[in-house]
């Protein structure tokens, strides 16, 4: 079996740790590789912006142990970013090679956000796991349900230069379509 490079986009959501879990008990084989992905909002000032990265990786240690608990021979890389979500995490996905993308979805997840279609889950060039948390079952245990994106290589036209106008007068453009076409006549 082919070894996967699979991220998981981590957000302080319960369905981002719902989305983890699923993908550990269902999705990820031993031997697999895992970049746990979070991604820092971006921060003017040195301090706040150490802060915030200091705070994305205590947040990646704890999603890790849920790793460890499921797949034991599994690679687990932190890897944690500041930017924009959507395409810091297409950055992500393109620089690191993954074949499959996990993400939790919830209201504000960067999935539903994208202004365009070219630039959401079709820009990403790997398989995108959207995983969306129910209510929580009898026993503590999470019932997940998975949506799988179809990712497809669309073909965008570049788009059209206009051409440039020039003013003609009408009565030079109507002297030559009709001399010419008298002349067809002949």
């Amino acid at each position: 079996m082919e070894r996967q490079r699979v991220v998981v986009v981590v957000e302080d959501a319960p369905a981002s740790r719902a989305a983890l879990q699923w993908a550990v008990r269902n999705f990820i084989r031993a031997g697999d590789s895992i970049a746990l992905l979070h991604v820092c909002a971006p921060a003017r000032s040195r301090r706040r912006r150490r802060c915030l990265r200091l705070q994305g990786f205590q947040l990646a240690l704890a999603f890790r142990d849920l790793c460890d608990g499921g797949v034991a021979e599994a690679m687990v890389e932190i890897v944690v970013r500041e930017g924009e979500l959507a395409p810091t995490v297409a950055a992500a996905v393109a620089q690191l090679r993954a074949s499959t993308l996990v993400v939790g979805l919830h209201d504000k997840s960067f999935l539903y956000g994208s202004p365009s279609p070219y630039e959401g889950a079709g820009g990403l060039g790997c398989r995108v796991l959207a995983v969306r948390q129910h209510a929580t079952a009898r026993r503590g245990a999470v019932e997940a349900e998975l949506t799988q994106v179809e990712t497809i290589r669309l073909h965008v036209p570049p788009p059209k230069i206009p051409f440039p106008i020039f003013a003609l007068p009408l009565g030079v453009i109507w002297r030559r379509s009709s001399s010419s076409s008298s002349k067809k006549r002949r």
